[in-house]
């Protein structure tokens, strides 16, 4: 656990300016109750291969053509086929690489451990746990170097834009905005970024002693970068803020374009629509014609229910070969979000991608509910599947599939965080009917524009 290492073990690269920015981080008068601590952990010889991996992504060639391998692609599912347990065992060859069987987001819930390549050391070892928006927990399994390595990724899609991500001991260079009932929060440096400051808040007012506080403490940080999603930037919409940042980066949800016209006028700045998950990191930004694939590392398909890949220009799943997470190689992993694949001079680009969109729902007593919070609360049930829909009038109506549920739980659960005068309809089915498409979904009838 992170909280039981000492500050050097968690900053290595720690300088006395660096030392300022993370007290003044968390010993300001405004700031939140953070609950979690965290550092980026990186060594001398980790920071070299994060900066190499930066070049990298400057330098290396990408692009490809329809059906054609990248000449790093064979060797990696070589890799993949010798030392990867969960892969080993579902036999094939790399030749074969377009028949393979795909990998889902079941196959990593049900057995991250298999994912694990039998060379990699354990040593620096690190397990995230992620409730995503779609309703299913994750265990992630990851080492330090990775998620500094989003950075240089970040620094990518920001000069899409002409913004540069400056960072420096001096600055707060990202601060990342949630709204939850719960999630962690934390406030470190980057030695990446020249140990600038970063922060993630939850913008609930119940995290800070003061609902005041939020922009008082966002205000002094004036931080260069926003990230966030489209639920967290319409409360930030909210805060009397004068200092503007350099851009915005929404993830995680789709992004409406209406919506970001609207952000993009009241804080004056680009807000940058980057598609990602938690299992590959960032893979395409937002651009004219679609979504470019941002990564040179990360093999992009679209594939049919069999498995086969679609011809440029016809929808079907979107789904990722490679990255850089050494405790999760990647191959033929499916998404659940939909595009179509063209090819702009050799450059491949998503298409009418269908992602995860921003679903809240609304309390009895008017406060809004991230559909992230309940996940929180149903992961605690055996459910094989289930979806939740609040109408119009603000009923829930929860479908569910599963064996011996305990309905009367789950509907406290349920009341516990919506309040007592919720109404909550719970429906057990079966039905294949019901479960076609996405196996879990969240939806509302209720407006998410009009802000809580």
């Amino acid at each position: 656990m992170d909280d039981a290492l000492t500050e050097e073990q968690r900053f290595p690269l720690l300088t006395a300016k660096g030392r300022r920015m993370l007290r003044w981080l968390q010993e300001h008068p405004h700031a939140p109750r953070y609950n979690f601590p965290c550092g980026d952990r990186l060594t001398a010889e980790g920071l070299r291969r994060v900066r190499a991996f930066a070049a990298e992504l400057s330098a290396a060639p990408r692009g490809w053509r329809w059906k054609e391998m990248p000449p790093w692609l064979q060797p990696f599912v070589e890799f993949c086929l010798a030392e990867v347990p969960f892969y080993r065992h579902a036999g094939g060859s790399a030749e074969d690489f377009f028949a393979r069987p795909t990998t889902s987001h079941e196959d990593l819930r049900r057995q991250p451990w298999a994912f694990v390549p039998d060379s990699q050391p354990l040593k620096d070892l690190l397990v995230y746990t992620t409730s995503s928006t779609t309703g299913s927990r994750l265990i992630v399994l990851s080492d330090p170097e990775t998620p500094s390595k989003y950075l240089p990724l970040l620094q990518a899609a920001l000069a899409t834009r002409g913004v540069l991500l400056e960072g420096g001991c001096v600055r707060v260079a990202l601060i990342q905005v949630c709204v939850q009932k719960q999630t962690y929060t934390m406030a470190t440096v980057s030695a990446y970024l020249g140990e600038a400051g970063y922060a993630k808040i939850n913008l609930s007012p119940a995290e800070w002693r003061d609902p005041d506080d939020r922009a008082q403490f966002l205000e002094s940080c004036h931080p260069e970068i926003y990230t966030g999603d489209p639920i967290a930037f319409l409360e930030l919409m909210k805060l009397p803020l004068r200092a503007r940042p350099k851009a915005l980066i929404s993830s995680a949800m789709a992004l409406l374009p209406a919506f970001q016209e609207r952000l993009e006028a009241h804080f004056g700045c680009p807000v940058i629509d980057l598609y990602g998950t938690t299992e590959s990191a960032p893979v395409a930004v937002a651009g004219r014609g679609g979504f470019d694939i941002l990564p040179h590392d990360l093999y992009v398909e679209v594939l049919g229910p069999d498995g086969a890949p679609c011809r440029p220009g016809e929808r079907g799943e979107i789904t990722l070969t490679g990255g850089r997470n050494p405790f999760l190689p990647l191959l033929r992993y499916r998404t659940g979000d939909w595009a179509s694949l063209e090819f702009h001079q050799e450059m491949p680009v998503l298409v009418g991608l269908e992602g995860r969109a921003p679903v809240v729902f609304k309390t009895a007593a008017g406060q809004w509910v991230n559909s992230i919070d309940v996940t929180t609360i149903l992961y605690e049930f055996p459910l094989s599947q289930f979806s939740l829909h609040q109408a119009a009038d603000g009923n829930l109506r929860l479908k569910v599939k599963g064996h011996d549920l305990p309905v009367a739980a789950m509907r406290d659960g349920l009341v516990g965080l919506f309040g007592r005068d919720q109404g909550v309809t719970i429906e057990e089915t079966s039905d294949p009917e019901v479960w076609s498409g996405k196996a879990i979904q969240y939806s509302s009838a209720l407006d998410l524009m009009e802000g809580p």
